[in-house]
């Protein structure tokens, strides 16, 4: 596919970092000519330097030609127009720009009439419910939902008190006959493990459950013993991310923000409620930590715009006593490093709408994307079209369905609303028109073969 991104920051050059190694057609537009050789350089893309709501400079970066156009500058202005110029003067098809407003919603009239913008993608929006999830389900790791949330992706670290690990696959349904769950992965030490009935489940393990969302404390309970609810949150970074995230939390959590800059403190204590502490001062600093109980928090989340000052925040907050600790970290490098290590959970900003980008990417009729593993695994939901004779899957049992090797099925979820049924993968189970089929994909090669099981057959026309 032919991709226009505009912007090499660092949603930017996430997104191009991703789709570039699926074989796409990438150019890059950004104002700063030395940013684009350093993607040039590490990345095959093209890069133009210029003003991007310029026409002459979409020109020149071959938008007559792109098939789709990803608008994240730092501006929400600037995406704005660019969308508009590339949709009324070169028809693109579509347009998609990176909004910081919480006043613009996707798909309001406002947008698509009036701006020529098919979606909006918000990272800072993103990272505010990819914790609201971990808030909730403090358990795990990961929680992706399918299906209009009628199915969810729950990532797990095994754990030595949960009543499944150290036990086999294969013997989990001996000692829960009533629980619906479908392991799709297993990772031991970053290395994926062979999947059988005889696989065991250890300590340490990482575990990707597909389940309803009805039992998903049950799956998250058998797998690691059940943690306490969350109701003290410390916010290290009172930046977009971080008041976004605070005003979230008002009412469901005792909540402490630190913010190193007084003049944004200011502002920031201004816009909470005076119940919450809006602390200045370096989140860094072990005093400051400790003098502001850290040790009693349930949650400590880094979200300052320094990758270096959130992992070190992070591991002293974990080392002076925080229960669990998150770090917002944009460089893939740093994150990799810190998995394992004293840092529970690490994202991007960037990686949590990868999927939101994916879902426009994927060729047939593909409902919903995840990123998975900081994007060496994804899971993809798509909807069975056609007939016996047009579709590769309806009409055909699960069994007779040839995935590439190492893809798997996760669930199948039959008909939406609350008549939805969330069935698991049988090997006589026969897919129907219209079923949302949910699968697994450990490796991005493998993608393309998983995307034509939802296209129609050629025939077909």
């Amino acid at each position: 596919m032919r991709i226009l991104i505009l912007g090499a920051g660092r949603v930017g050059e996430s997104v191009a970092q991703s789709l570039v190694s699926e074989q796409n057609d990438i150019t890059v537009i950004d104002p700063n000519p030395e940013r684009l050789r350093a993607l040039e350089d590490r990345l095959d893309l093209r890069g133009v330097p210029g003003n991007g709501i310029q026409p002459s400079v979409l020109q020149s970066a071959g938008i007559a030609d792109a098939e789709l156009f990803i608008a994240c500058a730092s501006l929400d202005e600037t995406n704005l127009i660019a969308c508009k110029v590339a949709k009324s003067q070169f028809g693109v098809q579509t347009t998609i720009a990176r909004l910081r407003s919480a006043e613009f919603v996707d798909g309001s009239d406002l947008l698509t009439s009036g701006f020529g913008v098919d979606h909006v993608i918000c990272p800072e929006e993103s990272v505010m419910q990819t914790v609201h999830q971990l808030i909730d389900y403090p358990e795990a790791l990961q929680i992706l939902k399918f299906a209009e949330g009628r199915a969810y992706l729950i990532a797990v670290r095994a754990d030595g008190g949960g009543l499944l690990v150290n036990h086999t696959i294969g013997e989990f349904k001996a000692y829960f006959p009533n629980l619906e769950m479908r392991v799709v992965a297993v990772y031991r030490q970053d290395t994926e493990v062979e999947l059988s009935p005889q696989t065991k489940v250890l300590p340490g393990d990482e575990v990707f459950v597909l389940a309803e969302k009805a039992t998903i404390r049950l799956v998250l309970g058998v797998i690691h013993k059940g943690d306490r609810p969350v109701r003290r949150v410390m916010i290290a970074g009172g930046g977009k991310v971080g008041l976004r995230l605070a005003r979230s939390l008002v009412g469901k959590c005792d909540v402490k923000l630190v913010e190193r800059d007084r003049k944004r403190c200011d502002y920031i204590a201004g816009e909470l409620p005076s119940h919450m502490l809006v602390l200045s001062g370096d989140a860094t600093d072990e005093d400051l930590l400790t003098d502001e109980n850290v040790q009693e928090m349930d949650l400590f989340i880094a979200l300052t715009n320094d990758d270096e000052d959130n992992i070190l925040a992070s591991m002293l907050a974990k080392r002076l006593g925080a229960r669990r600790v998150i770090a917002l970290i944009n460089r893939p490098i740093y994150a990799e490093m810190m998995q394992g290590g004293a840092i529970d959970i690490t994202f991007s900003p960037a990686q949590t709408v990868i999927g939101e980008l994916l879902v426009h990417v994927r060729r047939g009729s593909v409902a919903a994307v995840h990123s998975l593993r900081r994007g060496a695994a994804e899971a993809i939901e798509g909807v069975a079209r056609g007939d016996a004779r047009s579709s590769r899957l309806v009409g055909k049992r699960i069994d007779q369905v040839e995935l590439p090797e190492g893809a798997r099925f996760g669930v199948v979820v039959r008909g939406l609303g609350d008549a939805a049924q969330v069935l698991m993968p049988h090997h006589d189970l026969l897919i129907e028109p219209e079923d949302h089929v949910i699968i697994f994909v450990p490796s991005k090669r493998l993608l393309r073969a998983v995307e034509r099981l939802f296209e129609l057959k050629a025939t077909f026309f």
